[in-house]
């Protein structure tokens, strides 16, 4: 969670970059008060430790990256299998790195293992934590 006020995205940014922690992809979204800065890094644990060591409210949370199509279409392909099963997504963001055609969205399930489960089983490939965040530095 950042205050919302000005320099606050600056000084986590700093604060990474001094520590060399990429930031594979970033979703910011604000309230009134606070906004709130979900972030996938290249190492996540140490990542957590510096903010933390630096007064920021922190926290790690599961969320699920899939594969998909980088085409109309791609994410609604994805959200008609977990339609039908009533899977709550409380949020999602999505980018694209030297993946050609492909493009990767992150969710956050009210139920990850049941989401995995279907997204499987329909065909959907989900990716593997250590490819999202450690392609590099």
């Amino acid at each position: 969670f950042l205050e919302n006020k000005k320099g606050r995205i600056a000084e986590v940014t700093k604060l990474l970059a001094q520590e060399k922690i990429n930031i594979r992809a970033l979703s910011l979204g604000d309230t009134v008060d606070f906004g709130v800065l979900r972030i996938i890094v290249s190492d996540h644990d140490r990542c957590l430790q510096i903010l933390k060591a630096h007064d920021f409210t922190a926290q790690e949370t599961e969320v699920i990256a899939i594969e998909v199509d980088d085409s109309p279409g791609g994410l609604y392909r994805v959200i008609q299998i977990l339609e039908p099963h009533e899977i709550n997504i409380e949020y999602m963001y999505a980018f694209t790195f030297g993946r050609g055609d492909r493009a990767i969205l992150v969710f956050r399930f009210e139920d990850p293992d049941e989401a995995v489960t279907k997204l499987q089983a329909a065909g959907v490939g989900v990716v593997e934590g250590i490819s999202l965040y450690s392609r590099g530095t």
